[in-house]
């Protein structure tokens, strides 16, 4: 039994490199989210919003990415239909790029603290990095509590904003394979 992809030329290319372009990514979102709510759980604080969000739309954009692809493969996918749940996804990543990048545009990871000096701050953590009552850390608290910290969650933030470019992308190779399709398909008809 051969595997071979559909050879849907050019458009079909580019959605195979943007559904591998966003595994890589959706991965590295959910690998560094995952690590700062870790982090924070251990220190027995509850994480910010802003990631929880992050790493719930990354997980069910990786499996949407993944069975989209199963099907496309088998020749299985309704392009149009992919089109717009892709448009979907475009949209919950950029609410979530904004959300993460809200405070990190104007901040300079170089004038904070190493992360030597700051080991630790999470077990004394006063106030403005946890509230009191609930235990929850807040999102600007944690991104300023050292420079290894602000470049990770920037990293975040730029693969968030990569996302928002592939989910772009991928809808508009979707809308063009959906064409291209349809019209392969109303010739055949023609033909026969």
């Amino acid at each position: 039994m051969r595997f071979q992809a559909p050879q849907l030329g050019a458009l079909g290319v580019t959605f195979t490199v943007m559904r591998a372009s966003q595994f890589a990514c959706l991965i590295s979102v959910i690998g560094l989210c995952a690590n700062f709510i870790n982090e924070i759980a251990t220190a027995e604080h509850s994480p910010p919003s802003e990631l929880v969000g992050a790493l719930t739309v990354a997980v069910t954009a990786i499996i949407y990415v993944i069975i989209t692809y199963i099907l496309y493969y088998d020749n299985m996918l309704s392009m149009l239909t992919t089109a717009g749940l892709d448009s979907l996804l475009l949209v919950a990543s950029i609410v979530v790029a904004s959300l993460i990048g809200k405070p990190l545009s104007m901040l300079n990871c170089a004038a904070l603290p190493s992360s030597e000096w700051s080991s630790g701050l999470f077990s004394s953590a006063p106030s403005p990095i946890r509230s009191i009552i609930t235990k929850t850390v807040s999102y600007i608290s944690f991104v300023l509590l050292d420079q290894t910290t602000c470049y990770q969650i920037k990293a975040v933030w730029g693969l968030c904003i990569t996302i928002c470019l592939l989910f772009a992308f991928s809808t508009l190779a979707c809308l063009g394979l959906w064409q291209r399709i349809r019209r392969e398909t109303k010739n055949k008809d023609i033909e026969g």
